[in-house]
């Protein structure tokens, strides 16, 4: 059923603004999107909401994301509780709210998960949010992996794919030209 532009949902994660994009973290209850969220804070990037995510369609293709007002400025991290982000990073380490531009979902895999997985793909889908078509990148955690430093770069490649340019295509390219010159 379509949706109008008055309708509005509450998802489960954490959102960020990240380079300039409005970046939603998901995953398991748990696994670590908080802290994840917090690390990114310490680079520089802005949050948003912490465990609920209020968004508003205000157009065909646009998303809005906000944080209910009760959890405003606020990042639960497990083993150090509540923590109040604008008192601790001052006001320009948080946002009112973004245009949602980009999901990562984080996630646990098995050994033979990440053996399964497209490795010149990567792992990329849409997600239907209020009928509006969101990118959705999905990260394994592993230990020793900077996950920080991979959202920042998914969120860079994300801005290159909206203008046109897929480093798959290249790397295609390049070696279909060397196979055939």
């Amino acid at each position: 059923m379509p949706t109008s532009l008055d309708d509005t949902a509450t998802l489960h994660g954490v959102f960020l603004d990240v380079l300039g994009l409005g970046v939603l973290l998901t995953g398991a209850s748990g696994i670590g999107k908080s802290e994840l969220a917090l690390g990114l804070i310490n680079r520089g990037h802005r949050l948003i909401a912490d465990d609920a995510v209020t968004f508003k369609q205000i157009d065909k293709e646009t998303l809005i994301g906000s944080c209910p007002p009760l959890l405003q400025d606020f990042l639960e991290v497990r083993g150090l509780g509540i923590l109040n982000i604008r008192v601790m990073y001052g006001d320009n380490a948080i946002k009112q709210e973004k245009r949602l531009q980009l999901i990562v979902h984080v996630a646990l895999f098995s050994t033979e998960e990440l053996a399964q997985m497209d490795r010149l793909q990567g792992m990329y889908r849409q997600q239907s949010i209020l009928d509006v078509e969101v990118p959705e990148v999905t990260i394994p955690l592993a230990p020793g992996r900077n996950i920080a430093v991979l959202i920042e770069t998914a969120v860079r490649n994300q801005v290159l794919k909206q203008h046109g340019y897929l480093a798959t295509d290249e790397f295609i390219a390049r070696q279909e030209q060397l196979l055939n010159p």
